[in-house]
């Protein structure tokens, strides 16, 4: 019986306990510490192991969905801007042209590890697969041997043994982020070395892979005034049950079961995008999945099971049945979705699952070798027969155009009091296409802070007069260091002035039949002389004739010798170019940054005898 909220939530509850709470949450935050506490105290006094697993899931499941919720009504109210999520699929005329740009797109990189007995080997694939909207549909790959240059073929297997004598396929240890990297293992002999040129290297990957696509995807437009209305297409139905300044919550269902192809699979068939008074898509903050019934259900659960002294079989059939029946009562999914920003239109989609085209194919994939930097003068051919366009291209663009006043605006301010004697205060802000021009040489000038005490009033009392080794500025990193035990008075204010950089960014377009000396399009790539155009002054993306950015695959950089100058750049991409964008650095201004910084109080040491 599983009684847990569904793992969504709790994968959802994890990702926001990595920030905090703002200060007008204090109170609620300390009484669900306390709440976790005395729950915790609670598990020690049941004794069955069963029925202590049960409470333990059911009971911090919904601890962190609290503390989601928290988290998420404490979202600072600042407006940031993201891409549409169903983007990758419009430009594709059928569902299904999306599959199969996603199995056509498949290659495999071999990659060098730090060790001699090892070889990495890296699936790419052509759509993003770690952020939501990445990829819609399920889908699954699915390794089973690697086949070597002595036409050896080596079984994968699902984690590296240590007592296997031979060469093994196995999971990447070294990339927890991307699941389907892979290793090639060579057998290891203490004393004896290894010319890794003379093993037998990994030259093909054996797979499946498939993929499952909906009969299709309808899209709801809501406003405030469909709030409380049901909208309905066909099979599929959604109800705006509330919209708020920065969320919203929704109710929708689909009258028709699923396919028998999905009917156990956990799919998300709900996509909810909001845009702004400026027509822009909001990024997402974070969503609640359970609505206050199914909570209120849950809770009851939990404390029927803390009533209990054992687990038995008719209480787990009686915790199926109510869970049955609940669902049976409620069969319309909930979701409230929180934005970064006012919302003024919510876009609600719904991928019907009613009926589905499974496309499965093996996989037998050549393994290519593309280092960031070679001394091959020919140019390796990486042509897909597949169009991928980039949709985040257009937004980080505009970096090209970022003013002073832009600059300055995106600067946030963090403290760090925790040590006394390394108290810091650190001037960051988001990175933009602006930052990727800076280069490395920059001249930051004086940095000057100034420490003051406060008046009563919270006015700047007298500045604090300090050794040098008290504190430190360091202006490319933008952070200032101080130690507090070096202080004669307490430090309150913070004064001065932290140097920021500026690009000026020059834009050109070009057509392919006008290049510049130095560019050149070959099939899918765009070839750079590096000695006109070098590569910490410039940048290129190209577009094909839709008017729309192409997706870079990736690039190398062809070299003169191993210590020698870089001679081309070799630009790949999913699709043919026809015009070439080019960006060049063509200066790089210092910025002030005058601040005045409100110190956190920092815990000194207790120096009483």
């Amino acid at each position: 019986m599983d009684v847990r909220l569904p793992i969504t939530i709790a994968g959802i509850c994890f990702t926001l306990l990595l920030g905090g709470c703002s200060q007008g949450d204090e109170k609620r935050t300390v009484s669900l510490e306390e709440k976790t506490a005395k729950f915790e105290q609670s598990l020690d006094a049941i004794t069955d192991p069963k029925l202590k697993d049960a409470v333990t899931e059911l009971g911090g499941s919904l601890l962190l969905l609290e503390r989601a919720q928290l988290k998420l009504d404490s979202n600072p109210a600042q407006t940031e801007y993201g891409e549409d999520a169903l983007g990758v699929l419009k430009h594709y005329p059928t569902p299904q042209a999306l599959v199969d740009t996603f199995i056509k797109g498949l290659f495999v990189l071999h990659k060098d590890a730090s060790s001699d007995y090892l070889t990495d080997l890296q699936p790419v694939f052509p759509f993003n697969l770690n952020i939501p909207g990445g990829f819609l549909f399920p889908h699954g790959v699915e390794w089973q041997s690697v086949t070597l240059s002595n036409k050896r073929v080596i079984a994968y297997q699902p984690e590296w043994s240590e007592t296997d004598p031979g060469i093994q396929l196995s999971p990447s240890s070294s990339n927890v982020t991307n699941p389907d990297d892979l290793t090639v293992t060579y057998p290891f002999i203490d004393g004896l070395g290894v010319d890794k040129k003379t093993l037998p290297q990994p030259v093909s990957l054996q797979g499946q892979v498939e993929v499952i696509a909906p009969r299709r995807l309808y899209s709801f437009d809501l406003t405030q005034k469909d709030v409380g209305q049901t909208r309905t297409n066909d099979n599929l139905s959604v109800k705006l049950l509330k919209l708020e300044k920065n969320y919203a919550e929704v109710e929708f269902s689909n009258n028709l079961p699923l396919a028998p192809e999905v009917a156990d699979a956990q799919l998300n068939p709900l996509i909810v995008q909001a845009r702004d008074g400026t027509g822009q898509y909001l990024v997402r903050a974070g969503s609640i999945n359970e609505s206050p019934e199914q909570v209120s259900f849950y809770q009851k659960q939990l404390t029927h099971l803390q009533q209990q002294k054992t687990w038995s079989e008719a209480l787990e059939k009686q915790l199926s049945a109510d869970q049955l029946a609940f669902e049976q009562q409620h069969p319309r999914r909930y979701n409230k979705v929180y934005f970064n920003g006012p919302i003024e239109t919510l876009e609600v989609s719904l991928l019907d699952f009613s009926s589905v085209t499974v496309t499965r194919k093996a996989l037998d994939l050549p393994i290519r070798t593309f280092s960031p930097h070679t001394l091959e003068k020919t140019i390796q051919p990486l042509d897909l027969p597949i169009v991928v366009y980039d949709d985040l291209a257009a937004n980080w663009l505009k970096g090209a155009s970022l003013t002073e006043d832009q600059l300055k605006a995106g600067v946030r301010i963090q403290q760090s009091v925790e040590d006394s004697s390394a108290a810091r205060i650190e001037f960051s802000h988001r990175r933009t296409f602006n930052d990727e021009l800076l280069g490395d040489d920059f001249s930051p000038g004086v940095s000057p802070v100034t420490f003051f005490t406060e008046k009563r009033s919270g006015k700047l009392d007298e500045p604090i007069e300090l050794p040098p080794e008290a504190y430190q500025v360091d202006p490319l990193r933008a952070t200032i260091t101080y130690d507090l035990n070096l202080f004669p008075d307490t430090p309150a204010i913070a004064v001065g002035s932290m140097p920021l950089f500026l690009a000026s960014v020059e834009k050109k377009t070009y057509d392919a039949k006008s290049l510049p000396k130095g560019l050149e399009i070959r099939n899918n790539t765009l070839v750079v002389d590096l000695k006109l155009f070098p590569a910490d002054e410039w940048r290129f993306f190209v577009k094909d004739d839709s008017g729309k950015y192409l997706k870079q695959i990736l690039s190398v950089s062809h070299d003169a010798s191993a210590e020698g100058p870089a001679l081309f750049g070799v630009h790949y991409f999913y699709g043919r170019p026809t015009h070439v964008e080019t960006y060049q650095r063509t200066n790089l201004s210092t910025v002030q940054y005058g601040f005045e910084v409100k110190l956190e109080k920092a815990q000194m040491p207790d120096t009483a005898p």
